[in-house]
């Protein structure tokens, strides 16, 4: 099992809190919980309800949507991220293709710690922002591309 100090430093490399102090990645270490996943087995099904984020310490897991592979998540990959901020079903099934350990962040507990620490929300918010701003100049190239003769 990692202490706090280590899963605050497993934090410093997760994308999603790229922007987090180490002050407020402590709070949030102190909220995760480690689980151990066996091979093959299930963290989370499509349209199951979203309650909690998860990162991986150790192993893949692989994530699809109607039986098609969207991405395999591998070591400080994250998976889940919506959940912590949205109610809707879960879009996709998580299934370990190794044996894993996984830090769990549930959305309860991550909520109340963000009506706390506003350096995490802003953190947080910060690094959403800068992927939509990716994913919009990615599909502006692409739709560039098309247009020209």
């Amino acid at each position: 099992m990692l202490t706090t100090i280590e899963k605050v430093i497993f934090l410093q490399d997760v994308d999603i809190f790229e922007y987090t102090s180490t002050e407020d990645l402590s709070y949030i270490a102190a909220i995760t919980t480690e689980m151990e996943i066996k091979k093959n087995d299930i963290v989370y099904n499509e349209g199951d309800i979203s309650d909690a984020m998860y990162m991986i310490i150790d192993g893949a897991v692989s994530l699809r949507r109607k039986g098609a592979e969207v991405m395999e998540g591998k070591v400080k990959d994250v998976f889940g991220t919506w959940a912590l901020f949205d109610d809707e079903p879960r879009v996709v099934t998580a299934r370990a293709v190794e044996d894993c350990r996984l830090l769990r962040i549930l959305k309860e507990d991550f909520v109340e710690l963000l009506g706390d620490h506003v350096g995490i929300t802003q953190g947080v918010l910060k690094k959403m922002v800068k992927r939509l701003r990716s994913l919009v100049g990615t599909v502006g190239k692409e739709t560039d591309s098309r247009s020209s003769p």
